[in-house]
């Protein structure tokens, strides 16, 4: 069954430092917050936290622009405060991931104000500086994901620079050795203060066609982002070699990983990603999120990644980020919302790969509302409200009341309605609730080894229910989740059960034996009891 692997049989748990706890009052959570709620994910059960960036930001994308990467922002407090919580996750038995941000910087930051300064500044080759076209336009047609194009005029040097997202966040050039150098330093600087990995902010962007040829026109053509095929601007083969340079760093820290955000929706591409074994450790498959809520979908998107995958390498299982809609707003119903969330709880903790949850998604927190004067996301400002991405990162609700414990403050952005089972401390009082089932099925979790390490089979189910095996030495379990909105009756190839759980609530476990009736977005969790040697997970 092999030794424990932290990254890969853990579970890691997102948090957007702005909305998990306020310490200070001024209504943006921090660092000091974060720490004071350990006690929480303790007992949840996670065994790593990622953070999204809390460097020093002018905050034009609420921290992806950089600034200072060898630092805090002291909107969530200090070098020190950081030091704290690192040291009171670490006792805790609690890994901390950093979001790292290579491929563009802020504009603030000192390397790009040196950069400007001049055609000869000592740093312009850092960025991508380009002469206009004889016309006087951009130097190609990128666009920017922000809209627009990604060159921006520099009236005081005569050039454009790019720019893949706002304005605000030039591109680094990596081709340049000294920035390789440069951000490789900075991965050092926190690997050697103790960080036990990072969540690489498009990585797959860090490479671009050398030569910045034209995009060609997507089929339907069309204007904006989507009307380009991003064949010279992202995903270039070069990415590949300066991806091994950096694990060859990485894996001079013992029980060190990275997990990279290949944001492209081809498979095939994101499992590239992984290399020989010498690339990232873990890529995050986006094309699992998108699918919608059906057996067939999930079925479909797992198999198809678990055949691209190359020898050796690890999958990842994600069903909501700080980027997308909440998975219970995504896959909401009248009637069955919570069944379908407590469903989503039980997959997303069974599948074989590293599971990543986002902060509430253990009590069913939901998309809220945010009024237009009220956004703060630049993809609405620039774009149009419907594109914005607040309504997934707004504070959580940790009790009941004026600002939910979440601050004493006026919260940066509206706490908005609680999950339909309530606060956490509500959900901390009730064994039935979506939170206790999260913790009943991360410790169910950890005490097999068939389920945090074993193989992957599918296994054949009527329409509409996907079914799967784990099994790893001479243990095995089986799971059964139903996707239809009726119930469904399912044989499954197990004798008796040894340990074993359903997601409806107060159901008793499982009874022995291969015939089950599913209720309505059930799902239940089966461990034969003819495994043996069950030991929990150091």
């Amino acid at each position: 069954m092999g030794a424990w692997c932290w990254w890969k049989h853990g579970v890691v748990y997102q948090i957007y430092p702005r909305s998990f706890m306020d310490a200070s009052g001024d209504g943006v959570g921090d660092l000091e917050g974060i720490r004071r709620r350990l006690g929480h994910l303790s007992w949840l059960g996670v065994d790593a936290i990622w953070l999204s960036p809390c460097f020093p930001s002018p905050m034009a994308d609420f921290g992806y622009d950089v600034s200072d990467y060898c630092d805090i922002d002291p909107l969530f407090g200090s070098l020190e405060d950081f030091d704290r919580l690192l040291r009171d996750a670490h006792a805790r038995g609690i890994r901390v991931i950093l979001d790292w941000v290579p491929n563009h910087t802020s504009d603030r930051h000192p390397w790009f104000l040196e950069s400007r300064g001049g055609r000869d500044a000592p740093r312009r080759s850092w960025y991508v500086w380009r002469d206009p076209r004889p016309d006087g336009g951009p130097p190609n047609n990128w666009v920017s994901v922000f809209g627009g194009s990604a060159w921006e005029w520099d009236e005081a040097t005569g050039q454009y620079y790019l720019h893949s997202f706002l304005r605000e966040q030039p591109d680094l050039d990596w081709r340049c050795p000294e920035v390789e150098a440069a951000m490789h330093d900075v991965l050092r600087f926190w690997l050697d203060r103790g960080v036990d990995g990072f969540r690489i902010d498009v990585v797959h962007r860090i490479a671009k066609d050398p030569e910045l040829r034209d995009n060609p026109p997507a089929p339907g053509g069309g204007p904006g982002y989507g009307g380009q095929l991003h064949i010279h601007d992202e995903n270039h083969p070069d990415v590949h070699a300066l991806l091994r340079r950096i694990r060859k760093l990485i894996d001079a820290y013992p029980e060190r990983m990275t997990v990279g955000e290949v944001y492209i929706m081809d498979p095939a591409e994101v499992a590239r990603y992984y290399g020989r074994g010498d690339e990232l450790h873990l890529a995050f498959n986006f094309s699992f999120l998108r699918s919608p809520f059906e057996a067939a979908a999930f079925r479909r998107e797992v198999e198809r990644f678990e055949a691209l995958l190359p020898e050796g390498a690890w999958p990842d299982v994600v069903l909501s980020n700080h980027d997308v809609p909440r998975h219970a707003s995504r896959y909401d119903h009248p009637e069955l919302g919570e069944p379908r969330a407590r469903l989503a709880a039980a997959l997303l903790l069974t599948l074989r790969g590293t599971p990543f949850l986002y902060y509430g998604e253990e009590i069913g927190m939901r998309n809220q509302a945010i009024a237009e004067d009220r956004m703060q996301d630049p993809l609405a400002r620039t774009l149009h409200p419907a594109l914005c991405r607040d309504g997934e990162r707004t504070p959580m609700p940790w009790t009941s009341g004026p600002g939910a414990g979440f601050t004493t403050g006026d919260p940066w952005l509206p706490v908005g309605e609680p999950p339909p089972g309530g606060p956490v401390d509500r959900q901390r009082r009730d064994p039935t609730s979506l939170l206790h089932l999260y913790r009943r099925l991360l410790a169910l979790r950890r005490r097999w080894p068939c389920l945090h390490a074993g193989s992957y089979r599918t296994l054949e189910a009527p329409e509409g229910v996907f079914a799967y095996e784990r099994r790893a030495g001479g243990q095995r379990a089986v799971v059964a989740l139903n996707f239809l909105d009726v119930p469904a009756e399912v044989e499954l190839p197990v004798g008796s059960i040894a340990e074993g759980l359903s997601t409806r609530p107060g159901c008793p476990d499982p009874p022995a034996g291969g015939h089950h009736r599913l209720d309505a977005a059930e799902g239940v969790v089966l461990v034969e009891a003819t495994a043996r040697g069950a030991p929990s997970a150091p």
